[in-house]
């Protein structure tokens, strides 16, 4: 009987694996969201599309999954990336300059909203119990959909971004009074409310100020002590280790987890280890966070929503609808322009996951009937579903309105990173940090890269943008904004990691220029071949300076002994060599036109 099961789960698996590897990329190609893609499919290989076709489809029973529950599972620790590597990408001072968002913006739309759905509700005859509950469970959007989304558009450091997220992280925080009012709820006197709500409030308190402790306290000398071993398999423990302690120890007191996963990214923001951590992490997220996509698209059941389709579509049309008029004005309220309160208003109109759980309890404890139950489930699943979608319009109308007043494309300006035009310094040794100080001297932006966690805990304590990680990784490169770079200095000891990093940035960022540091003539050649754009032969360098000194001893004028070092630089550059003539007709090898 196990060995049935696990081959039932390894099925399973291969079913998540070709679907996350063929299906969704192919569905990206076509220019269709891969979020929307895995709701899609999820809904086609569940238990209530191919599933319902039994033991008939024959060898294509192996398509269907069954187990929704365990895909649920899996994509909760998704969700639970997902937090942590958007509080990866703030700060506390990010955060605390969005608290008047969080609190007021979105404290207003879930109480108004929830006070909306709930009146509406029981204008259906809704008893007042189920009217509370569906109406609080409706008023949260979905933060999995929605931040995806915002991300795979790049838009979440936008104005848009900062506002859908800010409304987003009070739902989280209001997951704690809609859980102990659902259990106040259910019992059969009702009462205690008060008092079960200022328990489980000072708890999560409590919770909150305890990971804020630790992980100032234990978190950045953990990582240092695990960057020193260099070992890079322990350092993906720990950052496992951080994002999903965080998340469990909030789960523990009712708290969302997601909210945990959140607080850890945040506390390692500040730290020189953000971007390594980042990397690390982002595998494992995008294929989590898909289980969790999937998981909710296997929850749609076709064949109900093909009975009751009209009122099912208007429902749902209702609620997003009726979501947007709440939250536009209230953006407005609050300082939003009418693009950002309107377009933020129609992406945060559907349901969210954590409607899932707050209906499965309110089911069990017979607050909701199974119709009623069911019924409020496919309209969330579905406005899930349609939100890719929503957001496109919603990004077209905000792009309408802005057009009279903003014809330059002021929200397109808003988009663009904090960092752009700056130079990547990778390796921050002997020559990287001569390279800073030369830029630092004409006030030019970069950002530097090494593993050395002695040498980045130094810069940093000095106020020097120096961040952990390997830069031969190209998540890393897309960390710190290559894309967007004017120029990669490329300084590290080891020539084949110097090879690696001019490899993988060339590949990637066809037009970025590439300095790099060679040992030798040797390694100054594959490192032109590999795309460097300047190269600068070390020992070549040593041996025209040692020779420089010679000639001056000698009472050779300066003037002159520069003249003979740079026709001899000219003369043993991998450019001279390959072209077989002297450099003086190319660029130089240190990057500076020929004269």
């Amino acid at each position: 009987m196990s060995d049935a099961h696990s081959v039932s789960s390894l099925r399973e698996l291969v079913v998540f694996l070709v679907i996350a590897g063929i299906i969704v990329p192919f569905a990206h190609r076509q220019r269709i969201s891969p979020v929307l893609g895995y709701l899609i499919v999820g809904t086609i290989v569940g238990p209530y599309g191919l599933g319902r076709l039994g033991e008939s489809l024959g060898v294509f029973r192996f398509a269907v999954i069954d187990d929704i529950d365990a895909v649920k599972r899996i994509g909760e620790l998704g969700v639970v990336f997902l937090l942590f590597m958007i509080g990866l990408d703030l700060s506390i001072e990010r955060l605390w300059s969005l608290r008047r968002l969080v609190f007021g913006f979105g404290g207003l739309q879930v109480i108004v909203s929830a006070a909306a759905i709930g009146l509406i509700a029981a204008a259906l005859g809704a008893a007042p119990r189920a009217a509370l509950v569906v109406g609080t469970c409706l008023a949260l959007s979905s933060t999995a959909v929605v931040t995806s989304l915002l991300i795979e558009q790049r838009r979440f450091a936008t104005p848009v971004g900062r506002a859908s997220f800010a409304v987003l992280l009070f739902q989280d925080l209001a997951v704690v009074p809609i859980l102990v009012m659902l259990s106040v709820l259910g019992e059969p006197d009702g009462g205690g409310i008060a008092a079960g709500l200022m328990r489980a409030l000072i708890e999560a308190a409590a919770m909150i100020v305890l990971i804020v402790a630790v992980g100032r306290t234990i978190l950045r000398p953990a990582f240092r002590m695990v960057a020193g071993t260099r070992l890079r398999e322990v350092f993906m423990a720990l950052t496992l280790l951080a994002s999903i302690g965080a998340a469990a120890l909030t789960g523990m007191v009712g708290l969302s987890m997601a909210l945990g996963a959140f607080l850890a990214g945040l506390l390692l923001a500040e730290s020189e280890y953000r971007h390594q951590v980042a990397v690390d992490i982002e595998p494992f997220k995008g294929l989590l966070l898909g289980a969790f996509f999937l998981s909710v698209g296997m929850g749609i059941d076709p064949r109900q929503l093909a009975v009751d389709w009209a009122v099912t579509l208007a429902a749902v049309a209702g609620l997003i609808g009726l979501k947007a008029a709440i939250a536009v004005p209230l953006g407005r309220a609050f300082g939003l322009p009418w693009p950002v309160a309107v377009e933020a208003g129609i992406v945060l109109g559907q349901g969210g996951e954590f409607a899932f759980v707050v209906v499965g309890l309110a089911a069990a404890s017979a607050i909701l009937d199974a119709g009623t139950a069911q019924f409020v489930l496919a309209v969330v699943s579905l406005s899930m579903l349609v939100t890719p979608a929503l957001a496109a319009a919603g990004r077209g109308l905000a792009a309408r309105l802005a057009r009279p007043a903003q014809p330059g494309g002021a929200d397109a300006a808003a988009a663009s990173p904090a960092l752009e035009g700056h130079a990547i310094i990778a390796g921050f040794g002997r020559v990287g940090r001569m390279a800073a100080r030369v830029l630092d001297a004409q006030r030019a932006d970069y950002i530097a890269l090494d593993r050395d966690d002695a040498l980045v805990e130094g810069c940093r304590a000095a106020g020097q943008p120096v961040y952990f990680g390997d830069a031969s990784v190209p998540t890393m490169l897309e960390r710190v904004r290559a894309g967007s770079a004017h120029t990669l200095i490329v300084t590290m000891d080891d020539p084949a990691a110097v090879e690696r990093t001019v490899r993988a940035a060339r590949e990637r960022w066809p037009q970025l220029r590439i300095c790099a540091r060679a040992r030798d003539f040797d390694h100054a050649q594959r490192l032109i071949a590999l795309g460097a754009t300047a190269v600068v032969q070390e020992a070549v360098e040593l041996s025209l300076q040692l020779a420089g000194q010679v000639l001056e001893g000698l009472g050779v004028p300066d003037e002159t002994v520069s003249q003979l070092i740079d026709q001899e630089r000219e003369l043993t550059t991998p450019e001279a060599e390959r072209a077989g003539r002297p450099a003086a007709d190319a660029d130089r090898a240190d990057g500076r036109p020929s004269r």
